[in-house]
């Protein structure tokens, strides 16, 4: 047995390697190590929140078009079911959290939708607001402009008919992106993506109450360091998501998934396990803390999304293929924002805090609303770094069967 587990964990070591060389990170944020605990508002250094995204530069790719490699949103949306759906997100507005200024936001927004043939999403039509948190423009920054284009060009992919409203924080500390989240509720988001994270700290709990909110749902990327919790995913009131790596066939028809290496997860240090959890059952937690993440998404570089940034990173602007959490993040908030669309049609409200929701619904039916993820590892730490049947604290419940989970979220 012994030497099985040995020869399995060498040819994970390689293929991990394998990986990490073809993917020559240009600006690898989940191989920062994990961040000490932090307070709310402090100046030190270790209370600024990290995004999660990790950008793939393919040698052959050419930064004037798409890399061949880089999924588009047409692949995604039939991988996931979201083609099925005829509800594209209509008279919802999903709003994204972000750092600093990406003063082409706009722009390119434009670019990847006249790319892939989405309607356009302008502040002319009314779909896209870009809102500065603290009444003037914020600093540039090109890591954040990487993560802005990430997040709102795909939550538009995915919801094209949903509004977005981007709430730009002035700097990356926990107090001033909360305040950011606050502002993107009051301006009429029904879903609010987090595509950031720091580690735990003692007074997290208190702060978990920026993610409760009458109508609203909020969401955020577990982190790509592998395993281990990180804030605000960690939150009972938040949906986090986690990473896999998706793998398509050449005509983009689903073929499966695996845990992504780098996908954040474990048990929280501060949380207590929410119900939820605890009635559907999570693995290996007698302390009876909160696990996370509680879904997942594609997540890894090497199977990463073609998004267009001409803020330049590293040298590197115009189309790139990214990865990490924070791609699944604004994702899953589209999927929220066609189910809040759906039922505001049938005269219901707005979902509110739906993990209660989503744990039952799996619970009852992991097959059908839920592809479960049940091979590959985010870390060495036995249970809470493996992918298994039900719930796990790599990939959580799994990823969405969209056209099922979205028709049971609307109808429950």
């Amino acid at each position: 047995m012994r030497t099985e587990w040995l020869r399995n964990s060498a040819r994970r070591l390689l293929i991990v390697t394998a990986a990490f060389i073809l993917s020559q990170p240009l600006y690898a944020q989940h191989m920062v190590p994990r961040l000490p605990s932090l307070d709310e508002s402090g100046d030190n250094p270790v209370s600024f929140m990290r995004p999660h995204f990790v950008v793939y530069a393919d040698p052959a790719a050419n930064s004037v078009r798409p890399p061949s490699s880089a999924y588009t949103p047409a692949q995604v949306r039939n991988a996931y079911g979201f083609d099925q759906i005829v509800n594209q997100g209509a008279g919802q507005t999903i709003g994204i959290v972000d750092s600093y200024d990406d003063a082409n936001v706009q722009n390119d927004l434009n670019v990847f939708s006249k790319q892939f043939g989405l309607p356009p999403c302008t502040g002319f039509n009314g779909c896209f607001r870009q809102i500065y948190a603290s009444g003037k423009r914020p600093a540039a920054n090109a890591n954040w402009s990487v993560e802005i284009a990430l997040d709102v060009e795909w939550a538009h992919a995915i919801a094209p008919q949903a509004s977005i409203i981007l709430v730009e924080a002035s700097s990356n500390s926990l107090a001033n992106l909360t305040a950011a989240v606050d502002i993107a509720v009051r301006n009429g988001a029904s879903v609010v993506s987090m595509s950031w994270m720091s580690g735990e700290f003692s007074g997290e709990t208190a702060m978990d109450k920026h993610f409760v909110s009458n109508g609203v749902t909020f969401v955020a990327a577990s982190g790509d360091s592998g395993t281990g919790a990180d804030y605000p995913a960690a939150s009972p009131d938040v949906i986090g998501v986690g990473g896999t790596t998706l793998i398509l066939d050449g005509n983009g028809n689903y073929l499966g998934e695996t845990a992504w290496d780098g996908s954040g997860g474990g048990l929280s240090r501060y949380e207590r396990e929410p119900l939820f959890q605890a009635q559907f059952g999570i693995p290996d937690d007698p302390r009876g803390f909160r696990g996370i993440p509680d879904v997942s998404y594609n997540a890894s570089p090497v199977t990463g999304f073609a998004i267009y940034d001409s803020v330049a990173i590293n040298g590197a602007s115009g189309w790139l293929q990214v990865g990490g959490t924070s791609a699944g993040a604004p994702q899953w908030a589209a999927l929220i924002a066609i189910a809040n669309s759906i039922r505001t049609a049938a005269r219901k409200p707005h979902l509110s805090g739906p993990n209660t929701i989503l744990y039952s619904l799996a619970h009852g039916s992991m097959g059908s609303d839920f592809r479960p993820v049940t091979q590959g590892t985010n870390g060495t730490c036995g249970i809470l770094c493996e992918a298994l049947a039900g719930y796990d604290y790599v990939t959580g419940l799994g990823t969405p069967e969209a056209a099922a989970l979205i028709g049971a979220l609307a109808a429950n």
